[in-house]
């Protein structure tokens, strides 16, 4: 394949710069800020997508100056340059475009708990408004803990800051989880609601930023060749992996209460399962879009407490060795209980009940400290009747299998059976493998930075709605039950480093398939 010739480069669309805002990040000096939300920023600069107006505002409960805040920034970039495997690296920093977003930066020390930290930010948003040029446009990004996020919104409210007029926009971007279960999401977006429009609510999800998973709905809408035979009359079933290869962390605390399950797959994988299965919407406007995942994840079949347990299987990371270095087990990890039976691999069986699914099982699984870093959708399809192939050296026939990889090596593969040279009939698998990195031009991304410009302009596509959050919980509710209604018997520990728990396999194997090996 070739690439970009030098005339499409140039004439590639830019987007325009956002309007004037104030983005102010509650949480300023946690992991989140400084690992994704900032080098997202610092994307953004350089990709001039951010107005000559735009100001940063960090609050937080750490007694810092904004020179102090600053420097902790610059020293955290400075720890990604030649860095890989993470979700941001760079070769080198580019101190202009650094000191560009560094120069529109301050910082407010408060409690989010105390009405008298908002009225603070509000003294200080007004008075960049006046020097700054931010036109009293807000962004509150909640990088904080879940607990707060209810808080943050009322005091918002309380405070004055949430209030739109005169052409002024006030928008809040809410991080997961969004709620632990599904009374707890609808308890969340009904207290948030008391606060702010649903327009004005942006919750969001990194893997929507990425360009692969955006591409799914390009794939599908955009080609005559594939929508035709995308359902149940050519597909056999569908296989949607998040493999890592990192391990909890420093999230001990967090990954104690929360687990693979609610970690991982109201969010993340059913947002690919909804980019995968939806029904094509009449254009892409947000509410369109959106209005077509929230069917999908709503056509998911309810489960029995006896079919969650046997459509599901938890496992647990023991020791191992994971790209060749030698890692401690999940009950030996800081904040984990030495006993704990938390989960750090999921894998289940979904059913969607509508006309183009019916039949097709959506296997899913997602696990830490896995043999391989992989995001990928793998769709199987129906194996070609045998008959024409009896008489030959054929033995058996080829699947054939689409795959969209999401991370890393991001593209899309086709495999299929060809003719091997010779004068007997004999096949075998090739592929036919399109690359992002070959074809197109682009820069590095953590997955924020469409996301966060997504937010200024004001564009909910890639966010997800109150009704679509709330069908993620409602689907994952019958395995959370079965599992607090039953004992952890089935926990596999798993070797760091494998495939995951060998009853994973047992999942696929009773209706005659098996995952793709993660080599």
């Amino acid at each position: 394949m070739q690439e970009m010739t030098r005339a499409e480069a140039a004439t590639e669309e830019k987007a325009a710069p956002a309007p004037p805002c104030a983005m102010v990040i509650f949480g300023a000096a946690g992991d989140l800020t400084k690992r994704l939300v900032v080098p997202a920023l610092y994307d953004l600069v350089q990709e001039r997508r951010l107005a000559q107006e735009f100001r940063l505002v960090g609050v937080d409960l750490a007694a810092k100056s904004t020179d102090e805040w600053k420097a902790g920034l610059t020293e955290m970039m400075q720890e990604f340059v030649g860095r890989s495997g993470g979700e941001f690296h760079v070769d080198k920093i580019d101190e202009g475009d650094w000191r560009w977003l560094t120069d529109r930066m301050s910082y407010v020390q408060g409690d989010l708990t105390d009405p008298g930290l908002y009225r603070r930010l509000g003294e200080h948003l007004a008075e960049l408004d006046k020097r700054g040029g931010t036109a009293g446009n807000y962004l509150f990004y909640l990088a904080i803990a879940d607990r707060f996020f209810s808080v943050a919104v009322s005091r918002l409210g309380a405070a004055g800051l949430t209030g739109q007029k005169d052409g002024q926009w006030r928008r809040v971007v809410i991080e997961k989880p969004f709620g632990h279960d599904l009374a707890s999401a609808k308890a969340l977006n009904a207290e948030i609601l008391q606060t702010l429009e649903e327009n004005q609510i942006y919750r969001i999800d990194h893997f929507l930023g990425k360009e692969t998973v955006q591409n799914v709905m390009a794939l599908r809408f955009a080609n005559g060749l594939f929508e035709p035979i995308w359902n149940r009359e050519h597909i056999d079933h569908v296989q949607i992996t998040a493999a890592e290869t990192v391990g909890v962390e420093r999230r001990g605390k967090f990954y104690e209460k929360a687990g693979a399950l609610r970690d991982m797959v109201p969010n993340h994988m059913f947002q690919l399962l909804a980019m995968t299965a939806m029904e094509p919407p009449a254009s892409f406007d947000a509410d369109a879009v959106r209005a077509k995942k929230a069917e999908v994840i709503g056509a998911i079949r309810p489960m029995s407490e006896a079919e969650a347990l046997q459509n599901s299987v938890r496992g647990q990371y023991g020791a191992g060795t994971v790209l060749d270095k030698a890692v401690r087990a999940y009950r030996q990890e800081p904040d984990v209980a030495p006993d704990s039976n938390t989960e750090t691999y999921i894998a289940c069986k979904l059913m969607i009940d509508n006309w183009r699914w019916s039949g097709v099982p959506f296997y899913l699984r997602t696990g830490k400290y896995l043999k391989r870093r992989r995001t990928e959708i793998a769709i199987r399809f129906h194996q070609a009747p045998y008959s024409l192939f009896r008489g030959t050296d054929v033995e058996r026939m080829h699947p054939n299998w689409m795959f969209l990889r999401v991370a890393p090596d991001e593209g899309t593969a086709l495999e299929f059976a060809a003719k091997r040279p010779g004068p007997t009939v004999r096949l075998a698998s090739v592929s036919m493998d399109f690359a992002y990195k070959t074809w197109f031009k682009s820069a590095p991304s953590t997955g924020y930075e469409t996301l966060i410009y997504d937010c200024m302009i004001g564009d909910a596509t890639l966010f997800q709605r109150a009704d679509n959050i709330e069908a993620g919980w409602r689907a994952v509710q019958p395995i959370l039950d079965a599992w607090a209604h039953n004992p952890p018997n089935d926990l596999q520990i798993y070797e760091a480093g494998s495939d995951g728990p060998d009853r994973a396999n047992e999942l696929l194997a009773r209706e005659g398939h098996r995952w793709r090996p993660l080599d």
